[in-house]
């Protein structure tokens, strides 16, 4: 179980801090709920009641400076297969993210990253639907990783955007 003032990610909600353990009956059933809120600027108001024994939902502790660590060296490797179809490939891509390993998550990053510096210096753009996948992923682990590094989120982009560039 995890507790008051842990930092968390939870689902698409990035890192939130469980700021309570609520019991609450709902439907004549008393459950116990974490009382989350979204790190995030724009969510901050927000406040999410998750079910302490909800499998469904995705919560994970923030990973720790040896993981980050090795999670940074990742970008200097090959991403995922890039899938020509794009509606497969926000399927597949979907899929791994929600998988919930950073790793995969990262080699995503990585992947996406990479074919939008291709197609910039092509004249190109990402399609679309890809730079908002891009966007959101990249800015729940790119966060995540800089608070375990000790880094700003623009640092970490700076590092991880020599790796990728040194890999093209």
């Amino acid at each position: 179980m995890l507790n008051i003032g842990d930092l968390i990610i939870y689902s698409s909600h990035g890192i939130c801090r469980i700021d309570g353990i609520n019991s609450m009956k709902i439907n004549g059933v008393t459950k116990d709920y974490y009382v989350l809120h979204p790190l995030e600027n724009d969510q901050q108001q927000l406040t999410i009641n998750a079910p302490v024994d909800n499998d469904k939902i995705k919560m994970k502790e923030l990973i720790k400076k040896p993981e980050a660590e090795k999670i940074l060296e990742s970008f200097h490797l090959d991403g995922v297969e890039w899938i020509d179809n794009p509606n497969l490939r926000s399927q597949t891509y979907k899929k791994i993210v929600n998988n919930g390993d950073r790793f995969d998550i990262a080699k995503v990053i990585n992947t996406l990253i990479k074919k939008k510096h291709e197609l910039e210096n092509n004249g190109k753009k990402l399609y679309e639907q890809d730079n908002k996948h891009l966007t959101t992923i990249q800015g729940i682990l790119f966060k995540e990783l800089s608070l375990a590094l000790g880094l700003s989120v623009k640092e970490l982009h700076d590092k991880i955007n020599q790796r990728l560039l040194k890999a093209v």
